[in-house]
């Protein structure tokens, strides 16, 4: 079962700003990754599920982190289905990440009080899955709608809470449009777990570049939001 309440994900959510998004097949690679975010300052990660047997890389990943990182909070992605909602709960995923607006999904999240974060594309989706109880919504794909569509949302529903997914780089001028637009976190892959650090093991860039990353929100958030 999960070992963070909805409540603590959220909060480190809002007081880090960053969600990483990863996977891969290879177990020693995701515990390099997880451990390089980690000493990075990150203490969210949101393994992305789209790999055959990803389920079992998981299990053992969490299992990892709970035994090397305390305080490090591991989540699902790519959910699409309330039975794989309730496959990686009950292996400990203390949030459940869908690219769409789910019911199904909802309502198994919510019987055991996992954070759970619906991928959304319009003000009607938000106001649907927060009557359902979605405290982050994710918004995705995040390119595709940009920081002026947060700045829409949180015009007419302030209480919203956003993280865009797709469309966020580990800049200083992409991570303050966002932030200054009203976004609660932002997720991010491939702009910040490269394939370079992944293919050719440079952990400790990936470190690097996560603690620069950091830096760069928690400035902004401090001096800018």
């Amino acid at each position: 079962m999960a070992q963070y309440s909805r409540l603590e994900v959220i909060k480190t959510m809002e007081e880090t700003g960053l969600v990483p998004l990863f996977y891969h097949h290879d177990i020693t690679v995701c515990k390099n990754v997880v451990k390089a975010c980690y000493d990075g300052g990150a203490r969210l990660l949101e393994f992305v599920a789209r790999g055959d047997f990803a389920h079992e890389v998981f299990a053992e990943l969490i299992t990892y982190s709970i035994s090397e990182l305390p305080g490090m909070i591991l989540g699902v992605g790519s959910v699409t289905d309330a039975a794989a909602a309730s496959l990686y709960m009950q292996m400990g995923a203390n949030f459940i990440v869908t690219p769409v607006f789910r019911k199904d999904i909802a309502k198994v999240c919510n019987r055991r009080k996992v954070l759970w974060s619906a991928g959304c594309g319009s003000l009607s989706e938000i106001a649907k899955a927060e009557e359902l109880g979605c405290e982050i919504v994710k918004l995705f794909p995040g390119e595709v709608y940009g920081p002026k569509f947060v700045k829409g949302i949180k015009g007419p529903q302030p209480w919203t809470s956003i993280m865009p997914t797709g469309g966020v780089s580990p800049t200083h001028e992409n991570l303050s449009s966002w932030f200054m637009a009203g976004v609660t976190c932002v997720g991010m892959g491939s702009q910040l777990i490269t394939k370079e650090f992944v293919n050719d093991k440079k952990f400790k860039s990936l470190k690097e570049k996560v603690e620069h990353t950091m830096g760069i929100i928690k400035n902004i958030k401090t001096n800018e939001v």
